[in-house]
């Protein structure tokens, strides 16, 4: 009787140890594409923001091919300001290696910005402040 009742704890244990593991794995561009939230037809904008969302709570910066896949969802969905938004908030998340990884970005997703025909932050002057305001710092 007592080697049953500690095999059965034993086994409890490992079944429990395996719904939670102590350390979760950290999350790849790899398993993050295997996912494809973002390739369904009848994707709606708020899908995109909650797969982005999910996406920015990740310590990295996603590759180009999968903006280039999230920016095929919002033309997909026709919803430009959500695309440029997408754009502004990659910037922030390239940190403090901004000046490095965010035009490489955009040197690899420019064939897509340009076949979508969406403009990046830059572009539409969203860098500068409006004209007739000061920034009192």
């Amino acid at each position: 009787m007592f080697r049953s009742t500690a095999l059965l704890r034993s086994q409890t244990r490992q079944q429990l140890q395996d719904l939670c593991p102590r350390t979760a794995p950290k999350p790849t561009n790899n398993s993050i594409q295997d996912r494809n939230i973002l390739q369904p037809k009848d994707i709606d904008g708020w899908e995109i923001r909650q797969g982005v969302t999910d996406l920015i709570g990740h310590d990295l910066v996603p590759e180009p091919k999968i903006i280039i896949v999230i920016l095929n969802a919002c033309r997909r969905v026709n919803d430009f300001a959500l695309a440029v938004r997408i754009l502004e908030t990659m910037k922030d998340k390239c940190g403090s290696k901004e000046n490095e990884i965010y035009p490489y970005i955009i040197q690899e997703i420019r064939p897509t910005l340009t076949q979508l025909g969406i403009n990046t932050p830059e572009e539409l002057g969203f860098d500068k402040p409006p004209t007739g305001f000061t920034i009192c710092i």
